[in-house]
């Protein structure tokens, strides 16, 4: 459990450093960590399951994860998008990808009245960060 609440404390901090700017406008997303678990079949890995929220209007940073992102819309309807690929709105029951060196340079909330939320699944480096802010 304390290994997920770093987790919550580590996408705080990406936060952090958009105050004053463009960013500080758009409502942040809401995370809440589900479970975190060593792959004992896959030494140095581990699969981290998390809920994304994103309130009316809410933009993430360009960041990347280091890992292989897994991503399945529940409600709402988001928009993605990776360095070099399309960008997609996805409705609940889509899906989306992440690997290891994409460049996540579009997440939004595709509404500016409703919510949206999405459970994202990372197999990724035992200890490393879940998300890291890209300039």
């Amino acid at each position: 459990m304390l290994r997920l609440k770093r987790i919550a404390v580590a996408l705080a901090v990406v936060a952090s450093p958009l105050i004053g700017t463009a960013w500080a406008a758009a409502p942040e997303a809401v995370v809440a960590p589900l479970m975190s678990k060593a792959l004992d079949q896959f030494p140095g890995k581990e699969a981290v399951m998390i809920t994304v929220e994103y309130p009316p209007g809410a933009v993430d940073p360009v960041h990347r994860h280091n890992a292989s992102a897994f991503v399945y819309v529940l409600e709402g309807s988001v928009v993605m998008q990776v360095k070099g690929g399309k960008e997609v709105t996805l409705t609940p029951g889509q899906t989306f990808y992440e690997g290891p060196n994409d460049i996540h340079v579009v997440g939004r909330n595709a509404s500016q009245t409703q919510p949206a939320k999405f459970l994202v699944l990372l197999l990724k480096d035992k200890g490393a960060p879940v998300l890291v802010p890209v300039k």
